[in-house]
């Protein structure tokens, strides 16, 4: 219900904006010329188009729209899939899906082989010329047991009997299924398969569980579906009993063992060094058997069999009704299909998850009590306030106290002393308040990217403006920032993870090293950028190395030091995934390494969303930083 709300709210405010903003283009008076950024401001409108839109496709393409507005599609669908499958078979031995009928088909193939056998035998110089002479007389009776199978008078009165049953089966078929109380149920019947049906689930259950679940319900849950699989199953029946049926005559049969009993005896009699012969025998009981497997009749045969299979493929695709057009309309880029014992998705419904099964999924990883593998996507725990501290403190700092530890006494006891009451105090063993502090997979990812872009931000910003104001400083470190700056962070992350540990402390130096070199090059270029007619300036005005530093050359290599940000921003959410993907136990990249090996979709494309609403988050955070530290940019 929420669904097909949130469908038309999309669709009226793509129109609505788009009417709007046309409207307000005719009124407004644009003083900008072309090339003004005021000219690219403002437009919320065109925002919420953007927005509405592509969730628009996503509840289209994700088939959250079919879901929502006709739920008990899919299964229907699954009936009807199962009715195409069990037709498949019996189609594909005439040309309806095919080109040729089956029986030709496999005669021409057949026939090429021989004679392609018979054109290596012949041009063979591996062999003697009785060998040659006796493989080709075998190759000429494999040949003719062929029209043994094709000439309608050698054709058994039994199995025309049999073929006769089954196509009068089939017609009978497509004159119940044209009824609309086919199939007859007992309301005793009705209850159990609604109850079935029920304990079975709706369409998207696997919404409810982080574990794989089913993803379209088999049983049938309306009269349609039940009337589809009815068809099926006896469809199914009919197709194994004309598979289990051959062409074979007692012609064929005793033409078919001769030659089975000459080449056997022919293979055992043979000289061992005479492998090729053997092979070619070998060769030739192959087709044999081939053609004896095969569902080879006469070529009129199986007419009215094809006539009866075409005219219930034409009632059931007539009996599909309206769920045809939902098929066409509401499932793009696809359908239901069946699949042996039970029903799938097939197309864009497969891989782009529904939003709803998704925001559930999602609500159901933010629950403490579920989470993903038992760790909560984001929450909080009490934590006190000691711990803070003697994270942030150093120990040494209790070290350098004077005085010494205490020493136990004579009576064991140990008295606390000034220096180490220090000691207690810097390393948190104390107990104060508890205060909430943030955990879960989110958080984890979040504290790496934010710990590895502060301290690259740190340490590059000012060792990079030292390159660009110092020939030393550039000719020392430039060759070892551009000697590890061009290798990819994933080739760096087996030997960091493996040295420092699978723990936050290997990841957050991979995000620093990814960090430094963008930092380092953004404010070295910022640096030597800076306008040589400001400096001088500021020389002539009587200011120093630090007051030119820290007024004229930092502010104006602050755009150049704000973009590496941005830049270093998305390139430590990369990196930080890579890592997370091959060591972790926590952290986004690893629920979606998880969540690939069991084709969890919902989660994956949670994490992306994860990802892209936290990369977005730092982005609006630098652009408002932007928007106050250097207002000027692009004006002057």
């Amino acid at each position: 219900m929420i669904t097909a709300i949130l469908t038309f709210v999309f669709f009226f405010a793509i129109v609505g904006c788009i009417l709007y903003g046309r409207k307000l283009i005719k009124k407004e008076k644009v003083d900008a010329v072309f090339g003004n950024p005021e000219r690219a401001k403002g437009g919320a409108h065109w925002v919420i188009v953007g927005s509405s839109f592509l969730l628009l496709v996503w509840l289209y393409y994700s088939w959250d729209i079919a879901k929502s507005f006709f739920p008990k599609s899919a299964n229907e669908l699954c009936q009807v899939a199962k009715v195409n499958e069990s037709l498949m078979s019996m189609k594909y031995l005439f040309p309806i899906e095919e080109r040729q009928l089956k029986s030709t088909s496999i005669i021409e193939t057949e026939n090429e082989n021989l004679n392609k056998l018979n054109y290596d035998i012949k041009n063979s110089k591996d062999i003697s010329n009785n060998d040659r002479s006796k493989l080709l007389t075998f190759l000429e009776e494999t040949k003719k047991t062929i029209p043994l199978l094709t000439n309608s008078q050698l054709l058994e009165n039994e199995t025309k009997i049999k073929i006769g049953e089954i196509t009068q089966r089939i017609r009978n078929l497509n004159n119940d299924f044209s009824q609309k109380d086919y199939p007859l149920e007992s309301s005793e019947d009705e209850v159990k398969r609604i109850e079935s049906a029920k304990k079975e689930g709706n369409w998207g259950a696997s919404s409810t569980s982080l574990d794989n679940s089913v993803e379209i319900p088999f049983i049938p849950k309306t009269k349609k579906g039940l009337k589809f699989q009815t068809a099926a199953e006896e469809l199914n029946i009919i197709s194994d009993e004309f598979f289990e049926l051959r062409n074979h005559n007692p012609q064929y049969t005793y033409a078919l063992e001769s030659i089975k009993t000459k080449i056997k005896e022919y293979r055992s009699e043979i000289d061992p060094s005479k492998d090729i012969a053997s092979s070619f025998a070998k060769d030739i009981l192959k087709i044999a058997r081939r053609i004896e497997y095969a569902s080879i009749f006469p070529p009129n045969t199986l007419v009215e069999m094809k006539d009866s299979i075409i005219k219930f493929d034409q009632i059931q695709k007539s009996e599909q009704g309206s769920l045809r057009y939902i098929d066409i309309l509401f499932f793009p880029s696809g359908t239901i299909i069946s699949s042996g014992p039970s029903c799938t998705e097939q197309g864009s419904g497969r891989w782009l998850p529904k939003p709803s099964d998704t925001l559930s999924k999602f609500a159901l990883m933010l629950k403490p009590s579920v989470g993903f593998k038992q760790i909560p996507l984001i929450w909080y725990e009490m934590m006190d306030v000691s711990k803070v501290i003697g994270f942030i403190l150093p120990d040494w700092i209790a070290d350098v106290m004077p005085g010494d530890y205490p020493i136990h006494n004579e009576q064991g006891e140990i008295k606390p002393n000034f220096k180490s009451k220090v000691l207690s105090f810097v390393t948190g063993d104390f107990n104060l308040f508890k205060i909430p502090v943030p955990t879960g997979h989110i958080w984890d990812s979040f504290l790496r990217v934010f710990l590895g872009l502060v301290f690259g931000i740190l340490i590059g910003v000012p060792l990079g403006l030292f390159m660009g104001l110092n020939r030393f400083a550039k000719g020392f470190f430039d060759p070892l920032i551009e000697l590890y700056r061009p290798v990819p962070p994933l080739a760096w992350a087996p030997l960091v993870i493996s040295v420092l540990g699978i723990d936050n402390l290997g990841k957050v130096f991979l995000l620093f090293m990814v960090s430094l070199s963008i930092m380092i090059i953004s404010a070295r270029a910022g640096a030597s950028g800076t306008q040589l007619s400001k400096i001088h300036a500021a020389h002539s005005l009587g200011a120093s190395k630090w007051q030119i530093l820290r007024h004229v050359i930092f502010p104006n290599s602050l755009p150049e030091i704000l973009t590496g940000v941005r830049v270093a921003i998305g390139m430590c959410w990369g990196t930080l995934v890579a890592a997370e993907f091959l060591a972790g136990t926590t952290g986004i990249g690893f629920v979606e390494n998880v969540a690939k090996k069991y084709f969890q979709y919902e989660v994956i494309w949670i994490t992306i969303f994860i990802m892209g609403m936290l990369g977005l988050l730092f982005d609006i955070t630098l652009r408002k930083i932007i928007d106050k530290t250097i207002p000027w940019r692009g004006k002057g």
